[in-house]
């Protein structure tokens, strides 16, 4: 079966070399003997079927068949996508990701890294990232953002300390950065750029979160554009692609070994990748650098604008913005109301007003502007911040003592990955303190970290630990 020549995915000559040969497959069905085994879905639970349509049961099949490519080694249509990947977010190399950008992470370390190197990250890094140091061994040197103590979060790294770190170690193997923050918070990652390679220490960032940023000017610029090594994309957070759904992009003038990641991605990839997954990062690519996909993202923009001018005249209600001190992302608006925890003011909006938002917190709410949302959905919430404003709630909230986004800095007593694999045991909480911890315990979202193996543990970590009766410690 040959597949003609990629089709224009709109009027404007977009391509999306993986859908066009899916859409072929499709349209020309062979006789299946081989997996998924539910035979282009005729081995499915009926009400299941109807739920999601048959169609997706074609589209569900893995690489190898039908002359759609493999992953690894990336060859044919998907191949095709990761070139023109690269093409639109400005990469020498991009790879597509399953597992989300969680496999990316661990591949860079996986790649790069080895036992006794360290990393200088950011406190308020994802677990991902420390489950990479878990695989190779190496060790975290903290960067300790500033705290916007009023909000309750982290806010950015200063360049001066990316610098004072590497000046008095000589043994930093990468410095990785998350940017932006999970509420938007955005870092100076042009300074530290330049500071990376006046050492020679290559920088990757966990840009999760930023993946629209080369598709609008109101937007922070990526920093593929400024400087890094290697950049980590959640196209199925932001950019429109199917949960765990990513990109890892290597930059035109990397110093990192590109063969050593994609070994590392060869062992950690899953050997029957989703090609429903793999074509939606084909399909969301090509969505982005259409017109009609710019046009979108300008509307989030002026979405977010729109609901952050509303909060501007409501009382009581507060929007965290761009700083002397920092840069903020538009489209990520973290919200505290006057006399309301942000969880209190969650359930409010939930139970009361059927809104749902991406977070909450002790102190605040994160709501995302999304490609996909309407005018009409930000008009809606900013009248049911305005009715919530004007009416007397009791917040139970303030009756807990859980805090939700972990503010300490780790004290490390072991490395990381001999006190994963070292003899554990579970003792209770209270218990705990004193102790040096074996697990990982990160609450999603936003998956940072409230103790790491080797991590000693203190009285101050009781009040993050309100949902957990045990915690796994070193045996003693």
């Amino acid at each position: 079966m040959t597949i003609p020549e990629t089709l224009d995915f709109t009027q404007e000559n977009v391509k999306a070399p993986l859908v066009d040969a899916v859409k072929y497959a499709i349209d020309n069905p062979t006789y299946q003997f081989h997996i998924p085994g539910h035979t282009k879905g005729l081995g499915v639970y009926s009400d299941f079927k109807n739920l999601i349509g048959k169609k997706a049961f074609l589209v569900d099949t893995t690489d190898e068949f039908d002359n759609l490519g493999t992953l690894n080694p990336a060859t044919g249509p998907i191949k095709k996508a990761q070139e023109l990947a690269a093409s639109t977010f400005g990469a020498k190399k991009t790879f597509f990701l399953l597992n989300g950008s969680t496999i990316g992470n661990l591949a860079i370390a996986m790649g790069i890294t080895k036992k006794g190197q360290k990393i200088i990250t950011n406190r308020n890094c994802h677990r991902s990232v420390l489950t990479g140091m878990i695989i190779s061994g190496a060790q975290p040197l903290w960067l300790v953002p500033r705290r916007l103590d009023e909000w309750g979060i982290w806010g950015s790294v200063q360049p001066e300390d990316v610098e004072e770190l590497l000046e008095h170690n000589n043994d930093v193997a990468m410095v990785w950065l998350t940017n932006p923050t999970y509420e938007g918070v955005v870092s100076d990652v042009k300074s530290i750029s330049l500071i990376c390679k006046k050492y020679n220490v290559p920088l990757v960032v966990d840009e999760a979160h930023g993946c629209l940023w080369r598709f609008n000017k109101h937007l922070p610029t990526s920093s593929l554009d400024l400087g890094a090594d290697a950049v980590i994309h959640s196209l199925h957070k932001t950019g429109g692609s199917m949960s765990q759904s990513s990109m890892l992009h290597i930059s035109e003038n990397s110093i990192l070994d590109t063969d050593k990641i994609e070994k590392a991605l060869k062992l950690l990839h899953t050997t029957s990748p989703s090609i429903m997954l793999l074509a939606s990062l084909d399909a969301a690519r090509a969505y982005l650098e259409s017109n009609k996909g710019k046009n979108h993202v300008e509307n989030t923009v002026k979405n977010a604008k729109y609901l952050r001018k509303r909060i501007d005249n409501i009382p009581n209600m507060h929007h965290l913005k761009s700083d002397f001190r920092y840069q903020t992302d538009v489209t990520k608006i973290f919200i505290k109301s006057d006399g309301l925890s942000g969880k209190r003011l969650e359930s409010i909006l939930e139970i009361d007003f059927k809104i749902e938002v991406e977070s909450a917190s002790d102190v605040g709410l994160l709501i995302l502007s999304n490609i996909g949302n309407k005018r009409s959905d930000f008009e809606y919430l900013a009248d049911c911040l305005e009715k919530i404003s004007k009416k007397e709630y009791s917040d139970i909230c303030y009756l807990e003592n859980k805090k939700h986004m972990p503010m300490l800095t780790p004290i490390i007593r072991m490395n990381i990955q001999d006190a994963f694999y070292s003899e554990k045991e579970t003792v209770l909480k209270e218990h705990s303190i004193g102790r040096i911890a074996g697990e990982i315990i990160a609450e999603c979202p936003p998956g940072i970290s409230i103790l790491i193996p080797g991590e000693l543990i203190t009285e101050e970590h009781m009040a993050y630990l309100e949902d957990y009766d045990c915690v796994e410690v070193i045996k003693a």
